[in-house]
């Protein structure tokens, strides 16, 4: 079975996307220079890391199909986790919402216009 090992970010404006998510999610980053392109460190333990570049085709827009592959993000509380994002300047595109007898999850556009889910796991969610 393949399983996701890696994900990447497109940014139109690689410094602004770092900004957002080493404030809404604590992750680090390491810029390889001679690639222009950044490593994603998102913590420790189960998960993924991944990386950031620069856009190379359109940006994505309201009301078009998702032209990306759409990363969700584990965390303890996902009113909480939208609360930081948005802070951060992310915009809300699904509310959060209960699936039963799993958990929470919302979706946001990051400020690049990515949409990216977080997830929290909670088997009594109705």
């Amino acid at each position: 079975m393949a399983r996701v090992v890696h994900f990447e970010v497109h940014a139109d404006n690689p410094e602004r996307a770092v900004a957002f998510y080493e404030k809404a999610f604590g992750w680090r980053f390491q810029h390889i220079p001679a690639l222009d392109y950044w490593m994603v460190m998102t913590g420790e333990g189960p998960g993924i890391d991944g990386g950031l570049l620069r856009r190379r085709g359109p940006r994505p827009t309201d009301g078009q199909a998702v032209n990306a592959f759409v990363c969700t993000l584990g965390v303890n509380d996902v009113d909480h986790a939208v609360a930081a994002a948005t802070e951060a300047g992310a915009r809300v595109a699904v509310p959060k919402m209960a699936i039963p007898n799993i958990g929470y999850v919302a979706y946001l556009h990051d400020p690049e216009g990515n949409i990216f889910g977080v997830f929290q796991d909670d088997p009594k969610a109705a």
